[in-house]
């Protein structure tokens, strides 16, 4: 596949899981899901590889908190399976787009995905396939924001570009405040000293430590993407 003009060769794309419940608010709808996925394709057209962890909260609220009073560790895991949920969604909605897709699990279950393994991800994704990243790490007590910074520095990825439903990172809540101001640059110190609600701050560290962007945009809105993909200032630059 020729490539064109990129200012990325490797993406790790962050997704909520409340992105994908769309208007509903919970569960998967099918619009929002497939709009998602006709962005990507359209990206992965260009020539740049994509990497994608997706989050699990339409399915289940217990990805960083325990819920109803369930012990953290098990909310925790089913908050893991539920991810794996949407990343089953995602594929079948890239694939019928045409876009050759794998989704790696933290957690085997080889009927459904294939185990995570760092090299074989790495050919996935030089091959010219969509990897998604399910079970976040696999592990309790790490959001899936900390398994996309992860991920994202096993694959070599250039930036983080987490998809979410406002148009970038802003220092008191758009929907409360509207007057509130959107930053288009900040400092990893700064989101961490500031405690604004990027990623959690075991994330921003690791990005820090690694030197990778994190790009905050709206991803509700068509062609934001693409616009970021080309070079276009769109959003929060978190470096």
């Amino acid at each position: 596949m020729a490539k064109k003009k990129t200012i990325y060769s490797r993406i790790l794309l962050k997704v909520t899981g409340e992105g994908l419940a769309g208007k509903q608010g919970y569960g998967i709808e099918r619009e929002a899901m497939l709009s998602y996925a006709g962005e990507i394709a359209e990206v992965r057209r260009l020539g740049v590889e994509i990497a994608i962890v997706v989050g699990g909260g339409n399915i289940f609220r217990g990805v960083s908190r325990a819920a109803d009073g369930m012990d953290r560790v098990s909310a925790d895991y089913i908050g893991m399976l539920a991810t794996v949920i949407n990343a089953l969604a995602f594929q079948n909605a890239l694939e019928s787009l045409g876009v050759y897709t794998r989704v790696m699990s933290a957690i085997q279950m080889h009927e459904v995905a294939e185990p995570y393994i760092r090299r074989r991800a790495i050919r996935h994704l030089e091959k010219g396939r969509v990897v998604i990243f399910a079970a976040g790490t696999g592990n309790p007590y790490f959001t899936t924001d900390t398994a996309a910074a992860l991920r994202a520095v096993e694959i070599k990825a250039s930036a983080i570009l987490k998809a979410t439903r406002v148009d970038g990172v802003y220092d008191s809540d758009p929907k409360v405040h509207p007057n509130a101001k959107m930053f288009t640059e900040l400092s990893y110190m700064e989101v961490i000293r500031r405690r604004l609600k990027v990623m959690d701050s075991t994330s921003i560290s690791m990005c820090m430590d690694n030197k990778i962007p994190i790009i905050v945009f709206n991803f509700t809105k068509r062609g934001n993407l693409k616009k970021l993909i080309s070079g276009q200032c769109i959003g929060t630059v978190v470096k």
